[in-house]
């Protein structure tokens, strides 16, 4: 049972206010008949509120990067986004309760055969602004160049109009691309692992320490594995133990 501190931390205005990031496909899945979003991220907060025994609010946005945005503006409580370091400059986030594989996607008769030849000189790569993996790719890509596109599909789009070298990705997004061109092929293994998190205000120190430990006791439980498995989730992974 969480304590009042906890409770007064996370729903200040009596209700959990959850920050859902509606462009990942794997973890919001539909809608409800009320047109929320549902899928495991959205179960995932109403678990929280359940256990914090106060009424869910979710708050979507259309992007991880304006859900980050908006931390510490008060416009949520907790958000399910993928955990960055520089997101958690302004966001404490717990362990990871999924991940996702990110790789490539080549076009045909691309002489790319691993991950580890994509950063070269003279590779462009196509990606997601401000996706989980785009700020892997800034921190880590030192010869390959990042040509950024608004979203998933306008990505896609990018990679094929200007005939760039490679596309990173979600695998589970990848799988579907790759059907759409003839010739490609997705690189075998990953770049990283993007580590999906609950995040709140890095100021409400004793609400982070009860997140951290609801994700851990969700992952255990086997939880976490039944959301996956309830919505028929392919390409999401329960996070192993911190």
């Amino acid at each position: 049972m969480a304590s009042t501190v906890v409770v007064s931390q996370l729903a200040p205005t009596g209700v959990l206010r959850a920050g859902i990031n509606l462009s990942n496909f794997l973890l919001v899945t539909g809608r409800t008949p009320a047109g929320d979003p549902a899928g495991v991220s959205p179960d995932m907060a109403a678990a929280i509120a359940a256990d914090l025994g106060v009424p869910l609010r979710l708050v979507p946005y259309k992007s991880p990067g304006e859900l980050a945005d908006a931390a510490g503006t008060g416009a949520w409580d907790i958000g399910l986004i993928g955990a960055e370091p520089a997101r958690a400059e302004k966001i404490a986030f717990t362990p990871a309760y999924v991940e996702i594989e990110a790789t490539y996607l080549v076009p045909a008769g691309s002489p790319l055969q691993s991950v580890a030849e994509v950063d070269r000189t003279g590779v462009r790569i196509a990606v997601a602004a401000r996706s989980a993996y785009d700020l892997w790719l800034e921190r880590n890509i030192r010869q390959a160049t990042l040509m950024r596109a608004t979203g998933l599909d306008a990505a896609y789009d990018l990679f094929v109009a200007e005939g760039l070298e490679a596309m990173a990705g979600l695998k589970p997004r990848l799988l579907t691309d790759v059907q759409k061109l003839p010739g490609a092929r997705i690189l075998p293994g990953r770049f990283t692992a993007v580590q999906q998190a609950v995040g709140t205000a890095r100021a409400n120190t004793e609400a982070a320490a009860y997140l951290r430990d609801f994700v851990e006791r969700a992952k255990a439980s086997g939880h976490v594995a039944e959301l996956i498995s309830r919505h028929q989730v392919v390409g999401l992974s329960v996070a192993p133990p911190a």
